[in-house]
């Protein structure tokens, strides 16, 4: 077996959902338990960090493995999805996973993966649990895919627990309340295991302090406390709403006799996207036009984007969006300036929006828009129309960004 033969495998022989959605979202952590069993339990010979939230938990991952690596621990880091390749997701000290590992892993547990049918993410979460303990990672950083309680990556017993922000994504699978979605992503919280919450919200805080008790697990709401001045190489506002959470999960980490000097603290946060290649976040891709990408694509996210672009200074904007088709897409409309120049586009898996379906929201709304398939000709549709003072951005979907040839 080569290397897009094991792809073929992992993307085609069952469901994923990255491509296709709720459909391969498994309420049940039987599969993932079986696979790690026959793979002798990897996840349990490594030391982790888990974090979880609807947004902000790829940055925070990737922060934080940044940092642990600056400090001289061999740093394993899993996240999702991928950009361009899926050795993305499989991480040690920034440097991805060989396509011969990947290849590897499937030949030599095909046989258990064909007769427990675990779906991609289980099959991937294996992968990188089995990766980081034959690497003798010091730690990892797992990213949960999706929710929490559930998720493929909740059977690890990690050093700390974080959770960035609880919003309104993935509702039909996650619960259509604020309280709902909460109570999914606590499950990450572990008896006697700290659990950091990135932003204290009046609807979930009794949430996570009730689960938290419960369990007896200390918690701290890392918003409330002193606010520290680092300066982030990733250049999104909105990671400043990402930093006290990474911040307090470092600080217990130092507590519990982690050597992590302030100056490692420093040299980590500014130094994010060079350590761990960190792509799609708030990513300049050429000036005059100014031009950025970044992967927001839910309400709170795309408002955050949307403040952003308030702070610059710029002649006309150029939105070159589209979507996926279990997203509110309405609510992210009605948050769009009326005097932008809209290029839609439609990302090329299961899950996009189809540009005749974005059309007709989007003219209910009366929006006037270009529709042009193709994320790179809709990018070269406005770069020919704009002028070097106007802003172009590029987003709505990790999909569209993904597709983008230059990223």
């Amino acid at each position: 077996m080569n290397y897009q033969e094991a792809i073929n495998f992992l993307f085609g022989a069952l469901p994923m959902y990255q491509r296709v959605g709720k459909s391969a979202f498994k309420k049940d952590l039987t599969n993932t338990l079986r696979l790690c069993e026959a793979l002798g339990n990897p996840q349990r010979r490594f030391k982790s960090i888990h974090v979880a939230g609807t947004n902000g938990k790829g940055s925070s991952s990737h922060m934080l493995a940044s940092v642990m690596q600056e400090a001289g621990y061999k740093t394993g880091l899993y996240t999702s999805p991928h950009l361009k390749n899926f050795t993305e997701r499989i991480k040690v000290n920034g440097k991805e996973i060989s396509e011969s590992g990947v290849v590897g892993f499937v030949v030599n547990n095909k046989a258990a993966i064909e007769e427990i049918k675990p779906s991609f993410f289980e099959m991937t979460v294996a992968m990188a649990f089995d990766y980081f303990a034959r690497q003798e990672v010091d730690i990892a950083i797992i990213e949960v895919g999706l929710g929490g309680r559930l998720d493929s990556t909740n059977i690890i017993s990690p050093e700390i627990a974080l959770i960035t922000n609880i919003g309104m994504d993935h509702t039909d699978m996650l619960g259509d309340t604020l309280e709902a979605i909460a109570f999914e992503k606590a499950g990450i919280i572990k008896p006697h295991i700290p659990v950091v919450i990135g932003e204290t919200h009046p609807v979930t805080a009794d949430v996570f302090t009730r689960i938290a008790t419960e369990r007896k697990a200390p918690l701290t709401f890392a918003d409330q406390g002193t606010r520290n001045q680092y300066t982030l190489d990733l250049k999104g506002n909105y990671q400043q709403k990402n930093l006290p959470g990474v911040l307090e999960v470092i600080n217990k980490l130092q507590e519990a006799g982690w050597h992590i000097a302030d100056s490692t603290v420093t040299r980590g946060l500014s130094s994010v996207i060079s350590n761990t290649g960190l792509k799609g976040r708030w990513q300049q891709l050429s000036i005059n036009p100014l031009t950025i990408c970044d992967t927001g694509h839910n309400k709170e996210g795309i408002q955050l984007l949307i403040d952003q672009m308030n702070t610059l200074t710029y002649d006309q904007l150029y939105l070159v969006m589209g979507f996926v088709n279990d997203k509110n897409v309405g609510e992210v409309l009605r948050l769009l300036s009326a005097d932008a120049n809209f290029i839609f586009c439609e990302a090329s898996v299961p899950r996009a929006m189809k540009l005749a379906d974005l059309k007709q929201q989007a003219k209910a709304m009366t929006i006037e828009a270009e529709y042009v398939p193709d994320v790179n000709e809709a990018l070269a549709m406005a770069r020919s129309r704009a002028n070097e003072n106007d802003l172009i951005f590029v987003g709505g979907s990790n999909f569209v960004v993904a597709e983008l040839n230059e990223l």
